[in-house]
């Protein structure tokens, strides 16, 4: 593990690749009050085949070791993150002491507010009608 910024899954200097701009966001906030993460650095089995392969998984976006804490993000639709949901109650029940956050739209738009950071994710490269997109509601 590397400290405050180039968790697992990086590439070199420039940190990891991360899959949405809310997550870039939210390392930048745990750099700047230095605190350990990882970058999607376990992914958890949810569902088998009958030969015993990993047919559906879960991989928390943040692993903060000092909490012992997984975080992930969901800043999207709500087809999607009921999706999510449904994947975090599995892995509650097959890891039950697995410590997890999961921090909804409305949670991460506190947090940018709180830290007065100006961030739409509307506007964020490859963030137009993908994942990303904001529910019609908050916008």
């Amino acid at each position: 593990m590397n400290k405050h910024g180039n968790g697992s899954g990086g590439n070199g200097s420039k940190g990891p690749h991360y899959a949405h701009a809310s997550e870039r966001e939210f390392a930048r906030i745990l750099d700047f009050y230095q605190i350990d993460w990882q970058y999607e650095p376990r992914t958890f089995a949810l569902r088998w085949d009958d030969a015993g392969t990993a047919v559906e998984s879960f991989a928390p976006d943040f692993y903060l070791p000092e909490l012992d804490l997984f975080v992930e993000l969901t800043t999207l639709r709500q087809k999607l993150v009921t999706k999510k949901n449904r994947k975090l109650r599995r892995l509650r029940e097959l890891y039950p002491d697995i410590n997890i956050k999961l921090f909804y739209n409305r949670d991460f738009k506190s947090l940018m507010s709180k830290y007065d950071i100006r961030f739409d994710v509307r506007n964020e490269p490859g963030s137009a009608g993908d994942a990303g997109e904001l529910p019609a509601e908050v916008e």
